[in-house]
C-alpha cells in the first residue's frame, strides 16, 4: 500500500486516468533488470527510478570513460573510471529513496541469470551488441520473462517488446537470425547524444505499460526512428515457426523450457 508520501510523490501520474493507484501500485511491486548502463540504461534507468519502480537490477561490467559523458548523464566527471552500475546506483539512490538497487558488475551469462532473474518482471535489454541481445532472449524467452529491447546509433533507433506471454509476440532471434554478424558501434560511427536520449525514454514509457498491463505495447512490432527527419516507421515482426529459440511451446511457470 502506497504511503502517504509517495501518493504526493506520484501525484502527477496517479492523477492519469488509466494508471491511478492501481498502476502506481503495480510498479512499486515490480522489479526490472536493466542489461547496459550506457546511454540507453543511464536514461532509462532514472526515469524508472523516478516513477517508483520498487526494485531495479543494474547489470554492467564497463567503467565510466570520459567519452561516455556526451551521452550518459547518470555518470559525471568525478565518475570516470568507476564502474557503471556503481555510479548509477548513487544516482539511483540519491533520485528515489524508495527504490531498491540492486548491482551486478559481471558480463550477464546462463549462470548469473538464474539468480539475477529471481522475480524479474520485465528486462530491459540496453546492451550495444548483438550477441549480449541474443543471450538475453535464449535465457528470458523460456523463463517467461518479457524484454523491452531498445537500440540507438548516429541519429537512428530501434524499438521492440518481445513479451513469451503473448501469442502474437516474435522474439529477438525471430527478428534478427543472423546473430554472428556484428553491426557498426557508437565508437565506429558515432551518435548524437538526444538519440539515446530518445530511445531511452520511450523504452521506459514500454517497460512502464507491460509493468502495469496497459496501452498498447510494441509486442509484434519494430519501431524505427530517424532522429534526422524526425519520422516513425513501424514494421510488423511475426514469430518465426522455425524460430530455434520461441517455435515450440512452454510453460514458464513449470519451469518447461522448449
Amino acid at each position: 500500500m502506497l504511503s502517504d508520501d509517495e501518493l504526493l510523490r506520484y501525484h502527477r501520474q496517479i492523477l492519469l486516468p488509466n494508471w491511478d493507484v492501481a498502476g502506481q501500485e503495480a510498479l512499486r511491486s515490480a522489479t526490472v533488470m536493466i542489461v547496459g548502463l550506457g546511454g540507453l540504461g543511464s536514461v532509462l534507468s532514472q526515469y524508472l527510478v523516478a516513477a517508483g519502480v520498487g526494485c531495479v537490477k543494474l547489470v554492467d561490467f564497463d567503467r565510466v570513460e570520459v567519452t561516455n559523458l556526451q551521452r550518459q548523464p547518470i555518470h559525471n566527471e568525478a565518475s570516470v573510471g568507476v564502474l557503471k552500475v556503481d555510479s548509477a546506483a548513487q544516482a539511483l539512490r540519491a533520485l528515489n529513496s524508495y527504490c531498491q538497487i540492486e548491482t551486478c558488475s559481471q558480463a550477464l551469462n546462463a549462470e548469473n541469470f538464474a539468480e539475477l532473474s529471481v522475480a524479474v518482471d520485465v528486462i530491459a535489454d540496453c546492451c550495444d551488441n548483438f550477441a549480449t541481445r541474443d543471450l538475453i532472449n535464449a535465457l528470458a524467452w523460456p523463463a517467461g520473462i518479457p524484454v523491452v529491447s531498445a537500440a540507438a546509433i548516429g541519429w537512428q533507433g530501434q524499438l521492440a517488446v518481445f513479451d513469451p506471454r503473448q501469442a502474437n509476440s516474435a522474439c529477438y532471434r525471430c527478428v534478427y537470425p543472423a546473430v554472428d554478424e556484428e553491426g557498426a558501434s557508437c565508437s565506429e560511427v558515432g551518435v548524437m547524444a538526444s538519440t539515446v536520449a530518445v530511445m531511452g525514454s520511450w523504452q521506459a514509457q514500454e517497460v512502464l505499460k507491460v509493468i502495469a498491463n496497459i496501452g498498447q505495447s510494441l509486442v509484434g512490432q519494430l519501431l524505427l526512428w530517424d532522429g534526422f527527419s524526425n519520422e516513425v516507421r513501424r514494421l510488423r515482426t511475426p514469430r518465426d515457426p522455425n524460430c530455434a529459440v520461441c517455435a515450440h511451446p512452454f510453460c514458464a511457470h513449470q519451469g518447461d523450457t522448449p
